[in-house]
């Protein structure tokens, strides 16, 4: 699924669209990711008008347009942003079109996971706004985390870095790196954290989190960018994958309903 740095790749991929008339809106109206809004309503208020500006926070990408619209997307597991040219034919995939004279942008998901939102309103939507500080924002504190961990004392940290309301944006493989990096077994019990191993956790957080968006999520390619070797990232899905700081083999185990990835060099239970 895609996290905070992909979800930032996808959204400038409808950069070129921004200032420009939507000419007309083509949905699949019965398709799974309308599940929670009225995709006839997408049509009515989108076209016609302007988009306006565009951001992301944790998982989700919102689109302002003119006329007070709201457009949220999440990606899901399939999800992906296109740009296509005019003319564009939707396939089975393509669940929303937004034709503009110059281009067509695109919503694929071929397996549906993904979600589309809309709201007409002066302010942004409540499921815009509830979204968690961001884990680069002045709210994501020591102080916050560690008491989010004692709350969570019997958990393995390895689930607790997956939940949404603290770590908004952290998904499967950001949480491996940011483990792999405090050298802090995914098994651990959230609780028995020392205070000096919630700041390391706290630190290296937000580190893989402004590094993974400078090196992915503000990549100019035609594909996603994979971060360096010293990453965990590169080997944690090899066949004899090998830790990049000590080399020592990888181990892999479902740990809070995620395969997961760590060094029993580094990170000792």
């Amino acid at each position: 699924m895609p996290e905070l740095a992909e979800v930032e790749f996808y959204r400038r991929r409808w950069n070129p669209g921004l200032g420009a008339r939507i000419d007309r809106v083509l949905v699949h109206p019965k398709a799974g990711v309308f599940k929670t809004s009225d995709p006839a309503e997408i049509v009515r208020h989108l076209a016609g008008a302007t988009l306006i500006s565009s951001e992301t926070a944790a998982k989700q990408m919102l689109f302002r347009a003119s006329g007070d619209g709201w457009l949220g997307i999440h990606l899901g597991m399939t999800g992906e942003l296109t740009v296509q040219p005019v003319g564009h034919v939707p396939r089975k995939s393509d669940h929303l079109v937004l034709e503009q004279r110059d281009r067509a942008l695109v919503f694929s998901d071929p397996r549906m996971f993904g979600r589309v939102q809309f709201h007409v309103g002066s302010e942004a939507p409540d499921w815009w706004t509830s979204i968690a500080p961001a884990v680069l924002s002045a709210g994501f504190t020591v102080g916050a985390v560690s008491v989010f961990l004692r709350r969570r004392a019997r958990t393995p940290i390895k689930a607790v870095l997956l939940m949404q309301e603290k770590f908004p944006g952290i998904g499967n493989w950001m949480a491996d790196e940011i483990l792999w990096r405090a050298a802090i077994h995914p098994k651990r019990p959230a609780g028995s954290l020392t205070p000096a191993e919630i700041k390391t956790l706290h630190r290296e957080t937000r580190w893989v989190a402004a590094h993974a968006l400078k090196i992915i999520g503000s990549a100019d390619t035609a594909t996603l960018p994979d971060p360096p070797k010293t990453w965990l990232f590169l080997h944690r899905w090899e066949d004899g994958g090998k830790c990049p700081k000590t080399g020592v083999p990888l181990l892999r185990e479902e740990i809070g309903g995620r395969t997961t990835c760590w060094s029993p060099a580094r990170q000792t239970l």
